[in-house]
């Protein structure tokens, strides 16, 4: 009988830990993808200002849009993109996973994508893709 409860209160305890490990993770992924979202509205603000005094969008790569913001333009203008943006040591926008932003442009506005928690841009062959892809 000693042995049943024993086995019992390991299987509920272990119950437990995975639950919780769930938990976290999902509060994780949430803090994050909230993280994103403020970054992408804030990038947003800085391109679309960036258009108005300079005439039109970067062009380049993340990094040389980047640099396009922080003043390295025809006319010299700094456009402040909300707080802080995560750059890595190439000069490029980050998601909060630590991948380049990838950022296109149209005549239509402005699409941000991000390779999500698994770090890696997904096509539409991945049954369990995690890519956020935000236009504006």
């Amino acid at each position: 009988m000693k042995r049943i409860l024993l086995i019992i209160g390991l299987v509920a305890s272990l119950a437990g830990v995975g639950w919780t490990v769930q938990a976290w993770t999902k509060w994780q992924t949430n803090l994050k993808t909230a993280k994103f979202n403020e970054d992408v509205e804030n990038l947003f603000v800085g391109l679309q200002q960036y258009k108005e005094h300079v005439g039109n969008y970067p062009a380049g790569s993340n990094s040389e849009i980047a640099k396009a913001l922080l003043g390295h333009n025809p006319k010299n203008v700094i456009i402040l993109v909300g707080r802080k943006n995560e750059l890595n040591e190439k000069g490029e926008f980050v998601d909060p996973w630590g991948t380049p932003l990838r950022i296109y442009f149209s005549d239509l506005g402005v699409l941000i994508r991000s390779a999500g928690p698994n770090k890696r841009f997904d096509d539409t062959t991945v049954l369990n893709a995690d890519d956020y892809i935000r236009s504006n």
